[in-house]
């Protein structure tokens, strides 16, 4: 097993979003690497951090780390938002996305750099793997996710591919699955840009871990979970997820949703959310030449009202 090694992106910019009190109650939704959670820990001072993961190498890697302090939750942090019975919390992270320890671990299969079987599970425990969907999906499942979760413009093409030469034999590899989408792309678009695998690598993990699957309600229901003034902070690392965030801000933070045209507001809609971030937080140029993979990173961050419900006209 390769050191978990994950730099934090933009730390001290969500460290300052969050406005860490000493005696608050925290959840980093997405361990990972435990920078994040290092940093929020420091600021504590008989406060508690409650730090979930569905991988569990990174959280044998964190406890080792950070030792007892945090409270360890293997769970994917929907599951954990959706079921949770703890108290109320004064700050949400949720850093979004594959981390860097995921992405360099040859054999888990995440990367279009290394020959590996054909994995991508977040959690090793997961049924469903890459070499599932890529060997078992139908065609018109495969453009389909290719092109929504890749925005892949070669995505028939690709699925095409794939289906002839499972045909012939199992696609086992990564380096199989990367030699079939190079043949797809015409040569003139292949060595123009990122590499020709990335959007399809990127599509198929979202499928097999379920990134978005669940996203926007997973949002909005930490948003439920925070104390009035608390706040969450998210990141994102591609348009989806960051479409996916702005809109469940966007609709935390409405007080009414009654038709445009309607008389009087009849809803049970109350604004739950100011949002800081008015546009998202980019990582720095320093930030962006030190870990290239914060290049595409977004931070969006919100604020608990403190609100009365607002009395509705009868």
């Amino acid at each position: 097993m390769s050191d978990f090694r994950h730099v934090p992106v933009m730390l001290q910019e969500v460290i300052e979003g969050l406005r860490i009190k000493p005696e608050g109650r925290y959840l980093d939704c997405t361990l990972g690497g435990g920078g994040h959670s290092a940093e929020i820990l420091k600021r504590l001072q008989g406060g508690k951090l409650y730090a979930v993961d569905k991988d569990q190498d990174a959280l044998n890697f964190a406890k080792n780390r950070l030792g007892n302090a945090p409270t360890f939750i293997h769970s994917d942090f929907k599951d954990a938002i959706a079921s949770w019975n703890e108290e109320r919390l004064d700050g949400i992270l949720m850093d979004l996305g594959v981390s860097s320890y995921q992405l360099d671990t040859p054999e888990r299969g995440f990367s279009y750099r290394f020959d590996a079987p054909l994995d991508m599970r977040m959690d090793g425990e997961a049924a469903l793997t890459a070499s599932t969907v890529v060997n078992e999906y139908s065609q018109k499942q495969l453009t389909d996710i290719l092109f929504q979760y890749g925005e892949e413009p070669f995505a028939k093409k690709i699925a095409a591919n794939i289906v002839k030469e499972r045909e012939i034999a199992p696609i086992k590899s990564t380096l199989e699955l990367v030699r079939i989408i190079e043949k797809s792309i015409p040569p003139k678009v292949r060595f123009n840009g990122s590499h020709p695998a990335k959007r399809v690598f990127q599509a198929i993990r979202i499928e097999v871990n379920g990134e978005l699957s669940g996203l926007y309600e997973a949002v909005l229901g930490a948003i439920k979970l925070l104390k009035p003034g608390g706040r969450i902070a998210v990141i994102t690392f591609h348009s989806l997820e960051d479409r996916i965030v702005k809109q469940a801000f966007k609709y935390a933070e409405l007080d009414c949703i009654c038709p445009p045209r309607s008389p009087i507001c009849t809803c049970d809609k109350v604004s739950e959310i100011e949002i800081i971030t008015k546009k998202p937080i980019l990582p720095s140029l320093a930030e962006m030449e030190q870990n290239p993979r914060s290049k595409s990173a977004k931070l969006r961050i919100a604020q608990k009202k403190e609100y009365i419900k607002k009395e509705r006209i009868q």
